[in-house]
């Protein structure tokens, strides 16, 4: 191992010892309780299998046979989730030829960032992943089963369905991909039209062409934006089928791999073999991941998604354990926003595998933790295929299959993971700057202040932003609104950094995982509805956006600053956010949530 890597793993262990000692206390006690049907009331076991056949009861009550719960969030309007629609079907066949039953314990929602993006359903967006949590603790609250299988792809799904599961963490669980859709129009010709349609230069018509062009079949967006990122984690932890993530839905392997799933997470209820995820997913595996996201310049959602995931396991991290990490790590992936790249190229050059490959050999990563397979992490750095009908593995080439996508680890792109910790009196934030022109790493230039995206993209119509700015995008934190990605902006700021302007963004809100040329100092805590510095700035203000020497700084005199008051919120703005289209429902949680470096939770 990495000695930085190591030493990083062990603060957090330390860090965390009271709290995960809690959290396996927890999951031994329930794990050593008789089976479901064995100790439950006979009304109880009546419910649960009223609607099973005949023979399946049987299975379940007199055989004592495994009983895998299905949480699925399945529905035909994501195109990621669209193809579970015939998984249950198919997981029931196989546990019947393993001998064990499958129930679908229940659905969990799934909402689409690239639909409601820019809009109020927007606000709803982050806030889903601890409602998906709780809709996979009620499908598994039946407590009937003795393992599950979790199929999810997208953004917020696959943290909150991981959130859920560890919340039963005393059941064997295996995550079940989809897949991504094939490739339509570039990702790079598709975000130079958004540019062309923010300045004008095309209508209505020709953007609509390309985006549908981009986006146009089943499975998951082909960028490498959250839930892409989802399933290299994924498979980092452990926590798939070995080499499962990028294999079209429609691919005769898709079906094999799912298969699998079923037999695994069966081979795990076996004594000798039981290892339930939350005593697998330990402070090693989420080194992993993070590890993981960093190498493949994945998305920065996922310094709040995994925050969250890590406190479900009992496990505390933050911002600083992602910053040295970075540090420590190299960068080995290429894919749109980081270049040019979609998945399915990602894939072809080697994918997951070829990462994971390189970072266990490089002591990047923990090789010596549990996973859902037998054959331990080493078995992700493979490539699954079939021969005839029969599922094997196979070794990746020594090298990339496109050195313009993956490189060696003692080749990268970059000797860091492209990710950096700002901090100075505009708080704590941090910033991508893998998909980031070098030379415009760091960023001074006059604040112009927002309240809203919506008051930004007012400004960029009327050419009130041709000019070096920073814009300051504020009370757009968790608790202001629910904290909305902010890709709307991209566009018009790629804009004016394209005509030679010094641009940046500065917000407590998000930016999605497809963002990324424009310098963005993001999730920026403690966030202005909190009384948080950006609520100090002031338009004109010189503000620096340093990822070189890692600060965010408005180059104000102190004792001005000191004695500035705290702006509030437009009134106007207060009124239109969380209210209409189920907004009101989430208010709750707006007051509840923790701060965004906490993983932005509402559970605890």
């Amino acid at each position: 191992m990495k000695s930085s890597v190591a030493q990083i793993t062990q603060r957090i262990r330390a860090r965390s010892a009271a709290t995960r000692q809690a959290y396996l206390e927890r999951v031994e006690r329930m794990a050593q309780r008789p089976r479901g049907s064995d100790r439950m009331g006979c009304a109880n076991v009546a419910h649960a299998v009223a609607a099973l056949p005949a023979a399946d009861k049987l299975r379940v009550v007199v055989e004592r046979a495994p009983n895998i719960g299905i949480v699925s969030a399945y529905n035909d309007m994501l195109s990621a989730h669209q193809p579970y629609e015939a998984y249950p079907a198919l997981i029931r066949d196989e546990a019947h030829r393993r001998g064990a039953t499958a129930q679908v314990a229940g659905g969990v929602p799934a909402m689409c960032d690239g639909v409601t993006q820019g809009l109020p359903g927007m606000e709803l967006s982050l806030f889903s992943r601890d409602a998906i949590a709780m809709g996979t603790a009620i499908a598994l609250s039946h407590d009937v089963f003795d393992a599950a299988l979790l199929l999810g792809v997208c953004d917020k799904i696959v943290p909150g369905l991981l959130i859920g599961a560890l919340h039963f963490g005393h059941l064997p669980c295996v995550f079940v991909p989809a897949g991504p859709m094939g490739s339509g129009l570039a990702n790079k010709a598709k975000a130079e039209v958004r540019e062309q349609f923010a300045q004008g230069l095309v209508g209505r018509d020709a953007l609509l062409a390309a985006e549908t062009a981009a986006y146009h079949g089943p499975g998951t967006c082909t960028f490498y934006g959250t839930a892409n990122s989802n399933q290299m984690l994924l498979e980092a932890m452990g926590l798939h089928v070995p080499g499962a993530a990028f294999v079209h839905p429609h691919a005769e392997l898709r079906e094999a791999l799912t298969r699998e799933a079923v037999r695994t997470v069966l081979a795990i209820t076996q004594r000798g073999r039981f290892t339930p995820i939350g005593r697998l997913v330990d402070e090693r595996v989420i080194v992993n991941a993070m590890v993981a996201l960093l190498a493949t310049g994945g998305s920065t959602n996922h310094l709040i998604h995994w925050v969250a995931v890590a406190r479900a396991a009992g496990i505390v991290i933050d911002w600083t354990d992602f910053a040295e990490l970075s540090a420590a790590v190299p960068l080995l992936a290429r894919v749109y926003p980081n270049g040019s790249a979609d998945v399915n190229q990602f894939q072809a050059a080697g994918g997951p595998g070829f990462v994971l490959r390189e970072l266990l050999d490089a002591g990047c990563l923990h090789g010596d933790v549990a996973c859902v397979g037998e054959r331990g992490l080493r078995a992700h750095a493979e490539v699954p295929e079939l021969d005839g009908d029969r599922l094997r593995w196979r070794a990746l080439p020594a090298e990339p299959g496109d050195a313009s996508i993956l490189r060696r680890a003692d080749q990268p792109f970059s000797p860091t993971g492209g990710l950096t910790l700002l901090t100075g009196n505009l708080g704590r934030s941090v910033i991508k700057t893998s998909a980031v022109p070098d030379d415009r790493h760091v960023v001074e230039a006059p604040a112009r202040v927002f309240d809203s995206q919506e008051a930004l993209l007012a400004a960029f119509k009327a050419g009130e932003l041709e000019r070096d700015v920073v814009a300051v995008v504020r009370f757009q934190g968790p608790q202001a609104n629910g904290m909305p990605e902010l890709h709307k902006l991209t566009p018009p700021l790629a804009v004016l950094q394209g005509r030679g302007f010094k641009v940046a963004l500065v917000t407590d809100g998000r930016m999605s995982g497809a963002s990324g040329k424009v310098p963005a100092a993001i999730h920026v805590s403690p966030e202005a509805l909190a009384g948080g510095p950006l609520a100090k700035v002031h338009d004109g203000d010189l503000v620096r956006v340093d990822a070189v020497a890692g600060t965010l700084e408005a180059k104000v005199d102190n004792a001005v600053w000191n004695a500035r008051e705290v702006a509030t919120r437009d009134p106007a703005i207060a009124a239109a956010q969380g209210h209409d289209l189920g907004r009101e429902l989430f208010a709750g949680m707006r007051r509840n949530v923790r701060t965004a470096e906490e993983g932005a939770v509402t559970w605890l």
